[in-house]
């Protein structure tokens, strides 16, 4: 192999695929990434038999082949390089890739290419396209309410529901729970789909797409194997393949609460502020932060009043005018989760409806029905 790139290319495509790189392993070559030259373009992948991410760069391709080095080294290495060209070639005898750059000359030991797992690539004939900020969005309003605690691995998953709707046009739901909060995210395909599809993709997963399918305006493909085993995103002159969680999702639908008592309308900037506020005392005590919602009266407006206290640090009362229809209430929630669904509304209101205070919460934006976020109560005694 005898390749040529530009250093930052090279550096921007280890940035992509290096999150792909296993961490602790039994089998070295998934410490490696693959470098392979594809059709006049350098190849790079890697995988953690989990998430495989594969991207491709400009290159000048003077010799095939293909080999892999270990993964730490390499970026290390690369970016310290100037950003001048890369000339790579690799002795195949000894699986040693030299690098020159500069007046820089490096040697590189790897393994060869043929023990690296092979990762699967895009069949189009059965893709499902979403426009790339759509899914961006969708990621970011979802995968923050997904588990990180492995005991329960079906809740670590987002559902992904595809089908079409009452009009034939495609659509796509995605929902994540841990069981204290659930989050819900609606969105418009760009065609109708062959057939009703759900599968549960890890959360991990959606959150390295998200991170990099920052650049990417076209629209994103989605295939499905027929096992339903491994979903693949593909992006320009990116893909990503991910393992697919097995099993049945519980039905959230039972947690969304039917009916209010009372409905509180907020500034969602004011609210999230007056939230991160709170938080520097709700962290020193489980992190609890109290809502008092206040109709008002013929002279007051509707009020909210977000307190939390600490022991050992102190108190905070953060105050601020709400439009609020129903009973008055008192309601404790866990600071955290309010934090992450007000950074992910991406509205200038949320409405937030309630029934009783030992009762879910339900918060949507204002104008938005595709988005909702439902929260457990905390209990919060005689506090």
């Amino acid at each position: 192999m005898r390749v040529s790139c530009l250093q930052e290319n090279l550096a921007k495509g280890l940035s992509i695929v290096g999150r792909a790189v296993a961490t602790r392993s039994t089998l070295p070559v998934l410490s490696n990434i693959l470098l392979a030259t594809d059709e006049g373009r350098l190849k790079l992948s890697a995988t953690n038999l989990e998430i495989g991410i594969t991207c491709w760069i400009g290159a000048k391709v003077e010799e095939d082949g293909a080999t892999t080095v270990p993964a730490r080294t390499f970026v290390d290495l690369v970016s310290a390089l100037p950003a001048e060209r890369v000339d790579m070639q690799l002795i195949v005898r000894t699986q040693t890739l030299n690098l020159k750059c500069g007046r820089f000359e490096n040697n590189v030991r790897g393994i060869d290419a043929t023990e690296f797992p092979l990762i699967p690539g895009a069949d189009d004939a059965k893709a499902i396209r979403i426009d790339s900020e759509t899914l961006r969005t969708m990621i970011n309003q979802v995968v923050f309410a997904a588990a990180t605690d492995e005991s329960r691995p079906i809740l670590t998953g987002v559902l992904a529901r595809f089908e079409n709707d009452s009009s034939g046009n495609g659509k796509v739901l995605f929902a994540a729970s841990d069981g204290f909060r659930l989050a819900v995210r609606t969105a418009p395909l760009i065609e109708p789909v062959p057939a009703p599809t759900s599968v549960i993709i890890p959360a991990r997963a959606l959150a390295e797409l998200g991170r990099i399918s920052g650049d990417q305006e076209s629209p994103v493909t989605i295939t499905i194997t027929p096992s339903k085993s491994q979903v693949l995103f593909h992006l320009d002159h990116i893909d990503l393949v991910s393992q697919l969680i097995d099993g049945n999702f519980p039905d959230y639908t039972q947690i969304i609460p039917k009916k209010k008592e009372t409905r509180t309308i907020a500034g969602a900037a004011e609210l999230l502020k007056a939230c991160k506020a709170a938080n520097v005392f709700a962290r020193e005590s489980a992190n609890i932060v109290k809502l008092t919602i206040d109709p008002g009266g013929e002279l007051a407006p509707g009020h909210i009043t977000v307190q939390a206290t600490s022991a050992e640090t102190g108190d905070n009362v953060g105050e601020m005018d709400a439009t609020v229809e129903g009973a008055p209430i008192q309601i404790a929630f866990n600071v955290k989760y309010l934090i992450d669904l007000l950074s992910a509304a991406n509205a200038a209101q949320v409405a937030l409806e309630t029934t009783t205070p030992s009762s879910p919460g339900k918060f949507t934006p204002v104008g938005d029905d595709s988005f909702l976020c439902v929260v457990m109560p905390m209990h919060i005694g005689n506090r």
